[in-house]
């Protein structure tokens, strides 16, 4: 959704992909979300303007470890992971140099289906997206995240990686809190109720 988005808005000249399927790579190339893909995580960011991570927050620290030594001085990095604080500490022990450039940022955007098939451009229209960027980023790195989102049509706001994770765990709890207070309630009824 993210590149359909950039393409759309004519905010991106050319998008690789990485990923561990090549059938998918190979159906983002046939959708036009990609120009062209790798599956060597090196060989997909050596160039890279801009690297946005879309990895479970599990493989994180191992794909900014094999991505590390092939970044650009220039090179951007941010992700949509739910977590920061964890991202936040893997970027910290991976990213030498290049954790500067590192730009935490948290689409609250999406539906039900997943997949490359499942894709589409206006995903992030008027969606918050939160970026949780440290005292210590490069303020050229943030503005080109932040360029990036509201490309897309987002709405962009800044918060701290703690405030974000205390927010995100509270609200995250609610479907839960709501759906079990509907149980109860429900199952207290009687059949003439």
């Amino acid at each position: 959704s993210l590149s359909l988005a950039l393409k759309q808005a004519g905010y991106v000249k050319h998008v690789t992909g990485c990923g561990r399927s090549e059938d998918s790579l190979q159906k983002g190339l046939q959708l036009g979300i990609l120009d062209d893909y790798s599956l060597s995580i090196a060989d997909a960011v050596g160039d890279a303007d801009v690297v946005v991570l879309a990895v479970p927050l599990g493989v994180m620290r191992s794909v900014m470890q094999q991505m590390a030594p092939a970044l650009a001085t220039h090179s951007v990095v941010t992700d949509v992971g739910s977590a920061k604080g964890s991202v936040v500490k893997d970027a910290r022990a991976t990213l030498g140099e290049h954790n500067k450039n590192f730009v935490a940022g948290h689409p609250i955007a999406g539906t039900e289906r997943s997949g490359v098939e499942a894709g589409f451009a206006t995903l992030y229209q008027g969606r918050k997206i939160i970026l949780t960027p440290e005292d210590d980023t490069d303020p050229r790195a943030i503005d080109i995240v932040t360029r990036m989102w509201l490309a897309t049509g987002a709405e962009v706001e800044r918060m701290s990686v703690e405030h974000h994770d205390h927010v995100l765990a509270a609200t995250s709890h609610l479907p839960h809190m709501l759906a079990f207070s509907l149980v109860s309630h429900l199952s207290k009824m009687s059949d003439q109720d």
